[in-house]
């Protein structure tokens, strides 16, 4: 079985959960995700079996956009519901217009820091084990970008929005900071991831329904949403196959090459004048995969 299925993730799992569920019951241990989900957030994770595991680093996608509902008044040490709580206080009344240019604030770039409970290496080790161990570590910053971020409604202590993040953010540290600019304690009550990249929640398949007769994605489909795709002759896939530059007349930054049999043979990359390769796929074993 090769082949990229898009999961919904139920909560309470962890995203090896769901990993080690579906290995079970497609009888393998060669499979992977290509973005993690805590075990609050349900929706879109990306589970590449077999063969299709090879193209993992093409579908980690730079842009994801999630359903987040938020707890005012409480912070954790986790930054959601789940946590150790730090701080609660009695909310006052925030008004939808208050919230929404606080929220709107956030649009474009800023530096993000990383929660305390994340799978960040720092000096060799995991952020997480040095909160289990009780060790003080300075928490690193990160550039992220929120494109596009929406309130979606308000009540007296609890607010939710969509938001359109670049790859890395953090939607608990989000939420930290929005609290933090309004002077009120908030911490992730739910958060739902609705796209990663070309994937979708309205595709999504509950991980409840999937079985091994569950249709996937081939490889080739998948990477032909994302590039355009050209078919050469027999004389250019000798030469593609040994990664060798080659010409074509074309423009577009990437290209997906074919064979004149529709065997998916190489991602390649403009260069100058030229196109060189970017990732060969041609190996008999990768034949199923396309």
């Amino acid at each position: 079985m090769d082949a990229i299925y898009v999961i919904d993730k139920p909560k309470g799992l962890t995203s090896r959960d769901v990993v080690n569920q579906m290995g079970k019951i497609l009888g393998t241990k060669h499979l992977g995700h290509t973005g993690t989900l805590d075990p609050l957030a349900t929706g879109v994770l990306v589970i590449a079996v077999g063969r299709a595991t090879k193209i993992i680093d093409l579908l980690t996608s730079t842009e994801k956009e999630y359903l987040a509902e938020v707890k005012m008044g409480l912070l954790t040490d986790t930054l959601d519901i789940t946590g150790n709580v730090l701080e609660e206080v009695e909310v006052s009344s925030v008004s939808f217009m208050e919230l929404e240019k606080t929220l709107q604030s956030f649009v474009g770039k800023y530096e993000q820091e990383v929660p305390l409970y994340s799978a960040v290496r720092v000096q060799g080790k995991r952020l997480y084990e040095y909160a289990r161990e009780n060790q003080q570590v300075a928490l690193p910053k990160r550039e992220v970008e929120i494109s596009k971020i929406t309130l979606l409604n308000l009540q007296q202590d609890t607010f939710s929005f969509v938001v359109r993040v670049s790859k890395g953010t953090y939607i608990r540290s989000l939420i930290r900071d929005i609290g933090v600019k309004l002077q009120i304690p908030m911490s992730m009550q739910n958060l739902r991831r609705l796209h990663q990249g070309m994937f979708s929640i309205e595709e999504a398949i509950p991980l409840a329904q999937f079985t091994k007769q569950t249709p996937g994605y081939s490889c080739s489909e998948v990477l032909q949403r994302i590039y355009p795709r050209e078919t050469i002759s027999q004389e250019l896939v000798k030469k593609v196959q040994n990664g060798a530059k080659i010409t074509l007349p074309r423009e577009e930054r990437y290209l997906l090459l074919y064979d004149e049999q529709d065997h998916l043979l190489a991602l390649y990359q403009k260069e100058a004048e030229h196109y060189r390769a970017f990732k060969i796929f041609y190996q008999r074993e990768m034949e199923k995969c396309d």
